[in-house]
């Protein structure tokens, strides 16, 4: 391995020595409790850009946030790693929010918006090409590349929040009086606010009635 790997690496086991200090002199009883099991209320899906950590966006603690994460916060029904975190937290830790969580600044959203390649990733942004389809009337009205591109940040998060409320297991949860909310939310990465969006569901009553299941 090169020095400059080594010592990128070497950085991750000191940060990790750091970490075990800090959990080894923490008297407060909360890591024992983790260590025997989770119970979040929330489930997470962001984008997997580094700048936008969950916990220290939301300011939770370790298990308080259950998280999945993948480029441009995407929920689609043929992603099943997607809808295996959904799953599991809906129907096993029966937690009550679902936040989609998109930022401002995505370079998934803002490749979308291009017609080059970039190679397998291509097949990935298409969900969000789709999302500019559905509102190209409106982007295109946009002169700004910054500003157009932040609007369809807005309405990717929008786009997934509805496609998380068809699916079946948040329909079921809803179906079965399980309390579940589902937010669409932007992070302004330049001030750490997370923007709420207006775009809550708490049921299936707004969705058109072919998505919602009886």
């Amino acid at each position: 391995m090169c020095n400059s790997l080594k010592e990128s690496f070497n950085k991750i086991i000191e940060g990790n020595k750091d970490w075990v200090n800090f959990v080894k002199n923490d008297n407060s009883g909360r890591f024992e409790q983790l260590a025997k099991g989770q119970n979040p209320e929330i489930l997470w899906i962001g984008c997997a850009d580094s700048r936008v950590p969950a916990n220290e966006i939301t300011g939770t603690k370790p298990g308080e946030v259950f998280v999945h994460r993948n480029i441009a916060n995407v929920c689609v029904h043929s992603d099943m790693n997607m809808l295996s975190v959904l799953d599991y937290a809906v129907n096993v830790l029966k937690v009550k929010h679902i936040i989609v969580a998109g930022h401002y600044g995505c370079g998934g959203v803002a490749a979308s918006l291009s017609r080059s390649q970039f190679g397998i990733i291509d097949n990935w942004l298409s969900h969000i090409k789709d999302v500019y389809r559905l509102h190209s009337s409106e982007i295109d009205s946009i002169e700004d590349a910054e500003k157009k591109a932040d609007r369809l940040v807005e309405l990717n998060v929008e786009e997934q929040v509805f496609n998380l409320c068809t699916s079946s297991i948040v329909q079921n949860a809803w179906k079965n009086d399980q309390p579940l909310a589902v937010h669409g939310m932007v992070i302004n990465i330049g001030t750490g606010e997370l923007i709420d969006q207006n775009c809550t569901f708490t049921n299936n009553e707004s969705l058109g009635q072919v998505f919602a299941f009886k």
